[in-house]
Order: structure tokens, then C-alpha cells, then sequence
């Protein structure tokens, strides 16, 4: 409690928060001091249970031994070391590793420090690979709608979120967008992926029809559009897709950067649909969340066609600073030696049905909507109030932080879950009875 009292800022105001209502913030704050496996520690000492891992990120859980330790012992060993023409042992180790979790021949990984970034990254190889093959009239990139791709121009620019592009002006010329794959009327309380939906994917034929293929880059879609409610794809969909592009050669990305790392059950949701992209973008998981890092997943393929000039020559004109941080990269080891060691991957998909059910036993309580569950996650659809879209749902996260002792993500009024994927059954009971008091409480 001492440690939590002392922890509590006297100025607010120079912080300005992301994608945060910051004068409603600093009114009444949701500050947290500390955090062990399953909890958050509040300001006032209170003990969370964490049904969100984070920011869909602490996947093996808050402060792990095995992850602290190894940061530490990285840090007083190698602070940092520059990324260009220079590298260190740890990062040759842990893109051997990520590419061994991944399907097929994604084989190469370029490493970034976020989502946002990764996004970017794998838009411009998309663009690069084009054009070291000679086919440098393929610039249009299509995205879909209710997309979420990190906040760079380019992930922007591709996603399908209104209020993260409207105040950014016309971004990018030459992308397009796909139809979201979600309708209520033929979807709703669905658990897993809908047989609804497939034929969606056929939407992208008609795009090339629009634009020809010869001018088509990348198509970039989430398995699982996560950020706007948890969209599981239908049943076929993410096949079909794959078809398409091979038929035109357009390069498809899954963007993974929350399903990747055992969400869904698998190190990837490749794994789970059956499918292998040319790219995969990955953030979040792979360290736990413990330090920032990103990274996209590359086919051998496209590697390939960059590394036919000189030795001498830059292959590629693209990175960053702190590209395989050291510190990450430490962390990114532990994490994955420690989802191997615990089976967290398969205890996910041992986790979901009883998740599910959980999830489904809020059906019938005021106001609401849809319920969709799939892998560890869930999205929950509440009825918007006449006069306020959002509040309904900003009401519950604050109950849950001041009155309930749980966290969870609220999008306008969606409610989404993802807790660690060291959830116990009786926690996963636990977040839902309180989620259920939640509900009925903002009727």
C-alpha cells in the first residue's frame, strides 16, 4: 500500500495519453502501480484480474520470472548494439526460432519495435519486391474494412478504422479496401468462425477487375480483426483469399500482430486457418510484452529476390535504431522458451471451449447485441445509448476498474477479452461473473 500511495503522480496534465479521452482521464484516473501473473496492482493496492493480457500483449502472463530475468541479465550485459552492419548473437537466435514456429517457408524475419511498425515494414517489402522483379507498376495495396494495422501512414492508410483516419486527410493514394467480413443479421452468437461469409473474399476479384492486377501489390487482412470486436473470418474465407492472389499474383499478409503467439491456439493463426501468407506481421506476444518489439515474417521467395545484386550493397533501404534491441530480443527467447515449456499454446486451445461457454452464458442480459468467441477472445456487442455511441461501453470499463477489480479493453461500445493464456477455468468464471454484474449494472 506504501508502494502504491508513493506511486501516484502530483501533475497529470503533461502527459498526453493515446487513443485516450484524456480530460475524463485525468478527472478520475486508472492508474496502476504493479502487476504479477493473472492481476494488475491499482493505485489504492487493489488487486485486478487482467481479462485483456494487457493490450492483447502479456500473453504469458505479468512479470514472469523467467523473462525478468533474462532482461536484466541482458542489460547488464549488452545495453545496445547498432542494427546496421552490425548485429548481435541474439538476434540470429531468435529469428531462428520465430521462422522454426512459423508455417511453410516463411523463413526470413525483419524486426521492427511495434505493430505499427511492422505493418509499415511488410507494405514497403510488398512494394520493394514489385520492383526488384520489374514490376514496379504494382503500387495499389487493399486493406479492409474494420482493418486495424497500427497507426503508421501506411497502417492507416490500408485499415478500415473511420475515427483513425479522419483526422489524418487523405493518407495514401491507391489503396482500396475489402468488405468487412462481419453481418450481424447472419452472424450474430456465433462461436468460432462463422458459416456465413466466405463468398466475401470474392470481393477482392472484383477489385482487380477495377484496377487490373498488374497494378496490385499486397492485400493485408487480420485472420482475426481483434481491435474492432473480435471478426472471426468465416468458414473458407481466408482460403479463398489465398486463391485470389495466387491467381494474380498479389502478395497476401496476414497481420498477426495480436493473433500471433498462441491467441488462437497455435504459434499463428495460419497454423489454425490452414493458410500461409507471404508475410506475417508479429508485436505483442512475442516478448510478452515486456519490451517493445515487432517483426513480419517473410517467404523464402521474396528474401530471395532482393539478394541477387552485388554483396557489397544494401538490399533493402529500410529500418530502425533499435531493430533487435539487445533487451528485446533477451526477452523475446524467454517468452517463447517459456510458452514451450508450459504448453500455453495448446493449453489456449484446450481453454477455449470452456471460454466460449463462459462467454455465451452472458446471452439474454440487457442490452445486448452479439457475443462472439473465438480462440482465447472475445468480442461482446452492447447496445449504444440514444444519446451518447461509446458510453455505455466506457461505463463498464470504468465499473470493472473501481468497483468490479477487472480489466478488460472497451472499443465505443464493444467489450473485448484476452486475458493470459495462463487463465486458470476458475478465473475465466470469475472474469465472466463480474463482466455479467457489469452488464446488468449500465442497463
Amino acid at each position: 500500500m506504501a508502494l502504491a500511495a508513493s506511486s501516484v503522480p502530483n501533475d497529470l496534465e503533461p502527459y498526453w495519453m493515446p487513443f485516450t479521452a484524456n480530460r475524463a482521464f485525468k478527472k478520475r484516473p486508472r492508474l496502476i502501480v504493479g502487476a504479477k501473473d493473472m492481476h494488475y496492482i491499482a493505485s489504492d493496492g487493489r488487486k485486478l484480474i487482467d481479462g485483456a493480457a494487457g493490450l492483447w500483449c502479456t500473453n504469458a502472463g505479468h512479470n514472469r520470472e523467467p523473462i525478468v530475468a533474462a532482461i536484466q541479465r541482458e542489460a547488464a550485459t549488452l545495453d545496445y548494439a547498432p542494427a546496421f552492419q552490425f548485429s548481435h548473437p541474439k538476434a540470429f537466435e531468435l529469428a531462428s526460432r520465430i521462422a522454426a514456429l512459423a508455417p511453410g517457408d516463411l523463413d526470413h524475419v525483419f524486426f521492427c519495435n511495434s505493430g505499427s511498425e511492422a505493418v509499415d515494414t511488410a507494405l514497403k517489402i510488398a512494394l520493394a519486391y514489385h520492383n526488384v522483379r520489374g514490376n514496379a507498376s504494382r503500387v495499389r495495396l487493399i486493406g479492409r474494412e474494420r482493418g486495424y494495422h497500427g497507426v503508421g501512414f501506411g497502417g492507416i492508410a490500408v485499415g478500415g478504422i473511420v475515427n483513425n483516419r479522419k483526422q489524418f486527410g487523405a493518407l495514401f493514394a491507391g489503396v482500396d479496401h475489402l468488405p468487412t467480413t462481419y453481418n450481424r443479421e447472419k452472424q450474430a452468437f456465433s462461436i468460432g468462425e462463422p458459416e456465413w461469409g466466405a463468398h466475401l473474399a470474392d470481393e477482392l476479384d472484383r477489385l482487380v477487375a477495377l484496377h487490373d492486377a498488374s497494378t496490385i501489390a499486397a492485400v493485408i487482412v487480420e485472420p482475426v480483426a481483434a481491435s474492432t470486436g473480435v471478426l472471426a473470418p468465416p468458414k473458407g474465407y481466408l482460403e479463398r483469399l489465398r486463391a485470389i492472389c495466387d491467381k494474380h499474383g498479389i502478395l497476401l499478409i496476414f497481420d498477426e500482430v495480436i493473433t500471433g503467439y498462441g491467441r488462437l491456439g497455435y504459434a499463428f493463426a495460419a497454423e489454425r486457418y490452414g493458410v500461409i501468407p507471404d508475410m506475417i506481421t508479429f508485436a505483442k506476444g512475442i516478448t510478452s510484452g515486456a519490451v517493445p518489439m515487432g517483426g513480419v515474417l517473410v517467404r523464402k521467395g521474396i528474401y530471395d529476390a532482393f539478394m541477387k545484386g552485388p554483396e557489397h550493397v544494401i538490399e533493402l533501404f529500410h529500418g530502425y535504431t533499435y531493430s533487435a534491441h539487445p533487451l528485446a530480443c533477451a526477452a523475446g527467447l524467454a517468452a517463447l522458451d517459456l510458452y514451450r515449456a508450459e504448453g500455453l499454446f495448446e493449453r489456449a486451445r484446450k481453454l477455449e471451449t470452456p471460454w466460449a461457454k463462459a462467454a455465451m452464458g452472458l446471452k439474454g442480459l440487457p442490452n445486448i447485441l452479439d457475443i462472439r468467441p473465438v480462440g482465447l477472445t472475445v468480442g461482446i456487442d452492447l447496445a449504444s445509448k440514444p444519446d451518447a455511441v461509446g458510453k455505455r461501453g466506457m461505463e463498464a470499463l470504468e465499473l470493472g476498474f473501481f468497483e468490479h477489480d477487472v480489466m478488460f479493453r472497451a472499443v465505443g461500445d464493444t467489450l473485448a477479452l484476452s486475458p493470459p493464456l495462463i487463465v486458470s477455468e476458475s478465473q475465466i468464471g470469475e472474469i465472466f461473473d463480474k463482466l455479467a454484474n457489469i452488464i446488468k449494472a449500465v442497463a
